[in-house]
Formats: structure tokens, sequence, C-alpha cells
């Protein structure tokens, strides 16, 4: 054999031994595993021991039926969170004039600003007394309330260390606060058992008498009352229809009659429709003529009875209108009223404007009436119920 058969037969028999050592390497090793070329040298790799620890869940074997595929679950729609509540409006109650500025003149020209000068300085005597007492009687406060505080004074005043103007301003303060009380001042009860409950406005024609029931109207609407208005001034056109403006200006129905109908009939027809319509409050306005008072005076009782036939009990409240700027004359005109029918209140228009705002003293101590309503400004807000605590405390300036 030569050495070239001999090279060739050690290749074949290597390659042999090579093959047979490949198939028992593939036939040791576990299935699913491929073989690398690094396999054949390097051993299999220690199973960790966090692994090693962990237990292995045995698998639940299912023979029989199939299990059903859960169904998906129906997203719930996403509920939009609750809006909030709206708040409440709240409308504020119209706010009239303070007091303060209501009494201005009657402060600044009135009778306070001469006590105020009277007693600016010096010692209290007899020659200031005497002084204090003259102007007084010449204010609008009436003579007899005059002389009520001048002997007051004398008598009853203790000054004490320091200026003598506030004491005395104090002093008199006190006893007008004194005349005041007793009365039941402010807004009348109407609390009827049937309504509706009627006022009836009695006063002289130009005294702002219209003008203070629609102002009357806009303050019981704007505190929830249904009212009605009814114009028995049937002699005057002019007051007819400006009683049925105020009734739109401030949403409130009028019962207007004729010119020259008997006004008897008109506050008839009115009290029967404040019945039939439900109303809380019937304000009826009546004439003010004085040229005739004989004829008036009739003329309002008949207006007086007719209103108790159309609504039981009518009228519940008779308003006596008095012009603050007349002083002393409205008291006089007042008389004429009362000869009428039974004056239960008064009314005051225009105090703001006047500097004669004492006279309240003397309607509330002469007449023994209480004071309900207060005009103090020409806006529709500018009526508010009488508070003699305020009268006195803004007349006087004290705290």
């Amino acid at each position: 054999m030569d050495l070239s058969t001999l090279v060739v037969s050690v290749l074949g028999l290597a390659f042999v031994v090579l093959v047979v050592l490949v198939v028992k390497r593939m036939a040791s090793r576990k299935p699913g595993r491929l073989l690398i070329e690094d396999d054949l040298d390097q051993p299999e790799l220690p199973v960790p021991p966090e692994r090693a620890s962990v237990p292995t869940r045995p698998i639940k074997k299912v023979t029989g039926t199939q299990l059903p595929v859960p169904a998906k679950p129906t997203p719930t729609p996403a509920v939009p969170p609750a809006a909030p509540e709206p708040s409440k409006l709240v409308f504020p109650l119209p706010v009239a004039k303070p007091w303060d500025a209501s009494l201005e003149r009657t402060r600044k020209e009135g009778f306070i600003a001469r006590l105020s000068e009277v007693f600016h300085r010096g010692t209290l005597d007899e020659a200031l007394v005497a002084q204090a007492e003259e102007a007084l009687l010449t204010a609008d406060i009436g003579v007899r309330t005059a002389s009520a505080l001048v002997d007051a004074l004398r008598s009853e005043f203790k000054p004490g260390h320091g200026d003598l103007g506030p004491q005395v301003l104090r002093f008199l303060h006190d006893h007008t606060l004194e005349m005041l009380s007793g009365l039941p001042h402010g807004e009348p009860v109407l609390d009827v058992a049937t309504p509706p409950a009627v006022i009836m406005v009695v006063g002289v024609n130009g005294t702002g008498k219209t003008t203070t029931i629609g102002k009357m109207a806009n303050y019981y609407k704007n505190r929830g009352k249904k009212l009605l208005l009814a114009a028995g001034d049937t002699y005057r056109a002019a007051g007819m229809d400006q009683l049925a403006i105020w009734g739109e200006r401030v949403g409130v129905p009028v019962v207007v009659g004729k010119p020259g109908q008997d006004p008897a009939s008109v506050m008839f027809d009115a009290g029967k429709q404040a019945i039939e319509q439900g109303v809380d409050l019937l304000i009826a306005d009546t004439a003010g003529r004085l040229h005739t008072n004989v004829n008036l005076v009739d003329e309002l009782k008949k207006v007086h009875r007719v209103l108790g036939k159309a609504v039981p009990g009518g009228p519940h409240e008779v308003l006596l209108l008095l012009d603050s700027t007349m002083g002393q004359n409205a008291v006089r005109q007042a008389d004429v009223f009362r000869q009428a029918v039974d004056v239960t209140g008064i009314a005051l228009a225009k105090l703001d404007g006047t500097a004669k705002g004492g006279v309240v003293l003397s309607i509330a101590r002469d007449m023994g009436l209480p004071i309900r309503f207060v005009g103090v400004g020409e806006g529709i807000d500018d009526i508010r119920p009488f508070d003699a605590k305020e009268f006195a405390r803004a007349l006087f300036q004290v705290d």
C-alpha cells in the first residue's frame, strides 16, 4: 500500500469517527433546543436559586366540553358629576334715602340750627332758656310741644362739664323720643282674617297724595303683596291718569272710572274686583277738594261706607297724607279730614325738602296719631316706614 492510499484511509476513518461522535451528541440533547457550536464544549448553566424557589403552578387539565370564553365586560358609561345646584339669586330690597340726609335742612335751617346757636357758648341761665323758648315757639313743632320742651329744660336739665350745646341737644333728643313713644308708628298692621286689606288715603290735592300712593304700591309689591289701586278722585281727570301711570310704572292694576263718575261707585267696583282677583291689598285714592268743606266731608263719609260694604271690615286703615313743607298749616288741614272719617294714621310727604321737620313732633303729640310712612325723596323707592328712634337720632345728631 503506498503512502497516498494510507493517508486517504486515515482521513476516512477520522471522518467516520467524527460523524459517530456528532450523532451520539445530538441523540443525548433535550428536544426543542437548538444545537450550536459552543454547546459541544460548554456545560449546562445551573438554575438561579431565586427561580428555583418559586413553586410552579400545576396546570389543570380540562376534559369534555370546552370552557366558554368569558365575555368582555361592557364598559359602564361614565356618569358625569352632578352639576352644583345654582345659588339662589337674592335681590336686596331697595333702600330709601337715609334719615340723616332727609332731615339735613331741618338741622341746618330749622329750629335745631337756632338751638345750636343759642347754646353754642355761655352757661345755662334764664336768658339762654328764654332764647331757646323763642326758637322753639317760632318753629313748626307747635305751641304745646314747644312749651313742654322748655318746661322740661327749666326744671330737669342739669348741665355737666364741657360744651353746653351737645348736652342740651341730647336732653331734647331724649324728651322728643319720649313724646313720640306710646304710638304704633311705622307700617300699619294689616293682618285681616279674609283679604283684601283696604287702605283709604285722604288728603288735600297737590300734597303729593297720588305720588305717595304709587310709592306705597311699589313698597308693598317689593314685599310680595298682590295689589290693586282705585282711582277715586273722579273730579280730576289728571288725577286718575296720574294714578294709572303710576300703576303701569310699578306693575299694579288700577281701577279707573269715568270723569265725573260717582267716586263711591268706583270704590265699590274696586272692592269687588279685589275680592275676585284675590289681592292682598287695595289702596284707594280719594278727592281732596277743600273749596267746599261740607261736600268733601259728606263725600268721604260715603266712600268710607261703600268700601265697607264692598269689602267687609274695610277700610282697615285711613291714612291722612300731609305735606311736610306746610308746617303747622298741614296740622290745621288735618282737622277737616278728621271730621269726615276716622283717621288712623299719618303719611308725610316731602320731608327731605323742608326745614320744617319739627312738624312731626306736633302731629304725633298734639294730634295723637301714629306716623305710618314718610316720603324722603323723589325716587320711586324714597318712602320708608316712620321710625321714632331713627328720626330723633338724625334730627339731633346724637349717637
